[in-house]
């Protein structure tokens, strides 16, 4: 599986959404101006790294995901906490404790979930 860039995945975000649909749905969806063409050429590259199938509608395309969501952050998130964590969750939640990205009751609400499945 392909590391995607931002556009990409700003568009995957959009068909992981909707579950469906055709260019013309997916660009008043995204953030800031994006061009009809722009949107069907990163469709169409989503479509080539096997991302995106569609259904053919005469000359148009609705497109859909092939790929889960799920599969999709698994994969990049255990990337990044090998690349930049040293595969330690411990490391990488206390980077975003100290970056002030997670709050001491969220930290508290991880540790009630973990202590709930230990029982």
């Amino acid at each position: 599986m392909e590391k995607l860039t931002q556009k990409e995945e700003e568009v995957m975000q959009v068909l992981w959404s909707l579950e469906k649909a055709f260019v013309k749905e997916i660009v008043p969806e995204l953030k800031g101006t994006n061009h009809y063409n722009t949107v069907s050429t990163i469709v169409r590259k989503l479509e080539e790294k096997g991302y995106v199938a569609y259904e053919a509608f005469g000359k148009t395309h609705r497109y859909f995901p092939i790929i889960e969501k799920e599969s999709y952050r698994n994969k990049f998130v255990n990337n990044a906490m090998t690349s930049y964590f040293n595969n330690s969750y411990k490391n990488m939640v206390s980077f975003f404790a100290k970056e002030e990205k997670i709050s001491a009751n969220e930290l508290r609400e991880i540790l009630e979930m973990i202590e709930s499945k230990e029982k």
